[in-house]
């Protein structure tokens, strides 16, 4: 008996010992959890202690994704001594592969039937829906019931990496995650054309994606709200209890203009929330949280948000919220604003516009209405001369043409268009070599004819005499026409004036016909003026008005004129249809006038409203447009 109980006696010490060491690492696993600051020590700590919670643990693996890459890489090992683990790298990376727990029998994985049986057991771990790392854990065997608590264990501890993931993440990629959840929601509601629809959408988009029971959009008329959509509720009753306490709940947060959340996030935030404890009252919620909707500094509606009984409003999900009702005001602002009629558009535009008017700052804004306001004034009040433009041409008051007396050729012209002349100054000369021969012809027949008359007179042959008579009476009828012929072979100028047109010079010798018109000479100080006027403006024109030219070489001279003539003839140019109009000058024209020269005038018509002379033509024309298109 005495041989024997020192041996049981050491075997406990040695148990009791062992239990001790073993709650130690227990406790300093926990301390070493509590307090671990780089991800190594937070992983070999938790995994310590998740290999004391299952129990009968022989090897145990953290693997996760190395920051900024596509690799994964083992950050802890449970016991810390180096062995052999590539069976626990195969389960691990099967439940990478396969997104899920995953429990395999050492026994089927080796076929080593000789050996102990054991299991091994991985849990991919998650951040966001996707994997980012894995625990393989080998354990010993146990019955069916043990090995699915060991799982569950496992699957519940892994939720510790998350928060490991979530406290080691990269802010700009949480930064990301969180834009691109509201940028979502907001798109929704920019996907239908009508503003029900896509509020609907919007509130029920934001509901799943934010897990709440409830979101509502409501929009501020006036000083009341009013519900235009209820996530997952196509249609609901407006008067209902439930609604009147979610509009008040929207008013409480507008009239405040703050964001509203009960139970509060913060014990010190210092807002009133007795309507949202009303509306939690009503619909037997666990939190709300009502968001103002703004538009260029001024709020539109508003949001509210409930979740179930039992749940609040964390942080993260307030900042998501507040991004995107920062970005939802402007949108449900425009939608609204496009399906409102024009009066109700007009009073809003109207009312903006004096709010910016009347109130301060908008510097710009308000000079540039004070611009207006001047120049419209200006426009009202006043007046100029109504005056008619119109292309002008100088003519001369008589025009004479000089026209080629004969069938013949030119023999010499010594002027040509351009020139000034003087009363019976030679212009030019045509050839009357067959005229001269004609006459000679005609005097020798006369003088035959004279002689044939005497010797009938001596002979007493009256009868014979009388016929001769006649004979001679035609020689000198011929003969006097071609003296006049002769006489018009030089052309003089009629008068003191300019040739306009007419140049032989480079036609010597050439052929000419009768009545064609070789010259033309207009007086130098006797001119007018044709006015070519438009027919859209020729109902204002009448004789006596007084008016101004100026010709294109010299623009800067006027020379007064008064309309002496309103045609009724119109020529068409340029698609569209002009009357002449005669005006005289009313001073003796400077030497530098000359006939031909053109320019522009203007037909004096009477004082009228500034507004009206720049405004006239277009009124007309719009005029005639609806009279073409009345029935």
């Amino acid at each position: 008996m005495s041989s024997v109980e020192p041996e049981v006696h050491e075997q406990v010490s040695h148990a009791q010992v062992a239990d001790l060491a073993g709650r130690r690492a227990y406790e300093q696993a926990w301390r070493q959890f509590a307090q671990g600051q780089s991800p190594e020590e937070f992983c070999s700590s938790w995994l310590l202690i998740q290999s004391h919670i299952i129990g009968g643990v022989s090897d145990g693996v953290v693997v996760l994704l190395k920051p900024g890459t596509a690799a994964f890489s083992p950050v802890a090992f449970y016991p810390e001594n180096p062995r052999d683990r590539t069976h626990l790298a195969k389960i691990s990376e099967r439940a990478l592969k396969d997104g899920r727990g995953v429990v395999e029998s050492l026994e089927t994985a080796e076929g080593a039937a000789d050996r102990e049986p054991r299991y091994q057991l991985a849990y991919p771990v998650r951040l966001d829906g996707k994997v980012q790392g894995v625990v393989g854990v080998d354990i010993k065997w146990r019955p069916e019931q043990q090995l699915q608590s060991a799982m569950r264990d496992l699957q519940w501890g892994s939720g510790w990496l998350e928060v490991l993931l979530r406290r080691h993440a990269d802010p700009m990629e949480a930064e990301r995650v969180r834009l691109k959840l509201a940028l979502d929601a907001v798109a929704t509601l920019l996907e239908q054309p009508l503003f029900n629809d896509s509020a609907a959408a919007f509130t029920t988009e934001l509901a799943t994606r934010l897990g709440c029971d409830r979101v509502s959009l409501g929009i501020l008329n006036g000083r009341r709200v009013k519900i235009r959509a209820v996530s997952h509720s196509p249609q609901f009753e407006q008067r209902a209890n439930l609604m009147r306490a979610i509009e008040s709940a929207m008013e409480e947060a507008i009239d405040q203009g703050e964001t509203v959340v009960y139970p509060p996030e913060r014990e010190n935030r210092p807002v009133v929330a007795r309507a949202h404890e009303a509306l939690l009252h009503e619909s037997e919620a666990g939190s709300a949280a009502t968001f103002p909707l703004l538009h260029g500094g001024h709020v539109v509606g508003a949001l509210t948000l409930e979740r179930a009984a039992g749940f609040r409003f964390d942080v993260p999900t307030l900042e998501i919220c507040e991004a995107v009702a920062s970005v939802a005001g402007p949108i449900v602002e425009l939608k609204r604003g496009n399906e409102t009629s024009l009066p109700v558009h007009a009073g809003r535009s109207a009312k903006s516009l004096w709010e910016m008017l009347a109130g301060p700052g908008h510097a710009a804004l308000k000079l540039g209405t004070a611009g207006v306001i001047a120049v419209a004034a200006f426009l009202a009040f006043a007046s100029g001369a109504y005056r008619i433009s119109a292309n002008s041409k100088v003519e001369g008051a008589v025009q004479r043409a000089i026209t080629a007396p004969i069938n013949g050729y030119v023999k010499e012209a010594s002027l040509r268009a351009g020139d000034t002349v003087t009363k019976g100054q030679l212009i030019g000369r045509f050839d009357d070599r067959d005229l001269r021969l004609e006459r000679v012809k005609l005097l020798s027949q006369r003088d035959q004819f004279v002689r044939q008359y005497r010797e009938a007179m001596a002979k007493r042959e009256r009868a014979q005499a009388e016929i001769v008579t006649s004979q001679i009476a035609q020689s000198e009828a011929q003969l006097a026409l071609v003296e006049e012929q002769l006489a018009r072979t030089e052309m003089v100028a009629p008068f003191d004036g300019l040739i306009v047109s007419g140049d032989l010079s480079q036609s010597l010798g050439s052929p000419v016909e009768r009545g064609q018109v070789l010259f033309e000479i207009a007086p130098l100080e006797d001119y007018r003026v044709a006015l070519q006027v438009d027919e859209r403006d020729i109902s204002h024109v009448v004789v006596g008005q007084q008016g101004e030219l100026t010709v294109s070489s010299m623009p800067g001279e006027r020379y007064g004129f008064a309309v002496t003539k309103v045609t009724p003839v119109n020529s068409a140019k340029e698609g569209r249809n002009f009357f002449r109009v005669e005006a005289a000058l009313e001073a003796k024209p400077g030497p530098r006038l000359r006939p031909g020269m053109e320019g522009v005038g203007k037909i004096y018509v009477e004082e009228r409203k500034l507004v009206w002379i720049w405004t006239h033509a277009f009124t007309d024309w719009v005029r005639l447009w609806i009279w073409s298109w009345l029935p």
